[in-house]
């Protein structure tokens, strides 16, 4: 086991040596901002990009997501540093083992599932919860999310810290859930990519207006996992169930917008 955390310290280490380091412009006093460029790829699927350029690709279902655009379907366009997958379930798992070998990325995510996709110990990044990572000026903090995940390991979410101290909260597929208030005392998202979709097995627009309120204070609300399949809520479900938040950044799958 000790041999196999030497060897994962050394594989981050080095990773992280291999991108693009933050520019002189954005490095700046802590507290400046600096660009994060979020696309929505449909469903949970997202790349952010940080100021540095560090690409991170979060939840790849994408060759067969029914709301993705088909030029987007292509794996072999994504260079990300890395990929971050939530859970086991396709809808958010599907493409990440394809992906990594295509681009030598590696694969975040829980240590039981990363385990069984085959992938070189330098690619196959398992953690838990609170177990951070650095991916060039990106650190990547692992947090918890209620949900399952069969087979292998725990749900998480994922915050993202920012060279310029700002976050990004992607939530994974949960329901609201009390910790949220430590994820609020610890990381105090900025954005928050939160899912919406409702149905049989996530939270609905109204749970995540309610989640929003009672646990975080974000700039930037962008919903997610609404709309791919039927049964799930539409844009227009998403909206009404917001109430007018203006803080509510309704983007359209492939669509790009820098915060």
């Amino acid at each position: 086991m000790f041999n196999r955390l030497v060897r994962f310290a050394g594989a981050i280490a080095v990773t992280s040596s291999l991108l693009s380091p933050l520019p002189a412009s954005a490095q700046g006093a802590r507290g400046a901002r600096t660009p994060i460029k979020v696309q929505w790829l449909g469903h949970a699927a997202f790349e952010i990009t940080s100021a540095g350029g560090t690409r991170i690709l979060i939840d790849p279902f994408l060759s067969g997501n029914p709301s993705t655009p088909d030029s987007l379907k292509v794996l072999s366009r994504y260079k990300p540093a890395a990929i971050l997958v939530s859970h086991s379930h396709s809808d958010h798992a599907l493409d990440a083992k394809a992906i990594a070998v295509s681009s030598g990325a590696m694969v975040i995510s829980a240590y039981e599932w990363v385990n069984t996709l085959g992938l070189p110990e330098k690619q196959a990044m398992g953690g838990n919860v609170g177990g951070t990572f650095k991916v060039g000026d990106v650190t990547v903090h692992i947090v918890p999310a209620m949900h399952s995940s069969d087979p292998g390991g725990r749900p998480v979410g994922f915050v993202l810290e920012f060279a310029d101290g700002r976050t990004l909260y992607h939530t994974g597929d949960t329901w609201l859930f009390g910790d949220m208030a430590l994820i609020q005392e610890m990381y105090h998202p900025n954005v928050i990519l939160i899912g919406a979709g409702g149905g049989p097995y996530t939270q609905g627009p109204a749970d995540s207006r309610r989640e929003i309120a009672k646990y975080f204070t974000p700039q930037v609300i962008v919903p997610m996992h609404y709309g791919t399949f039927p049964g799930l809520a539409t844009e227009a479900q998403v909206r009404a169930g917001f109430g007018g938040d203006k803080r509510l950044q309704v983007l359209q799958p492939g669509e790009s917008r820098t915060f």
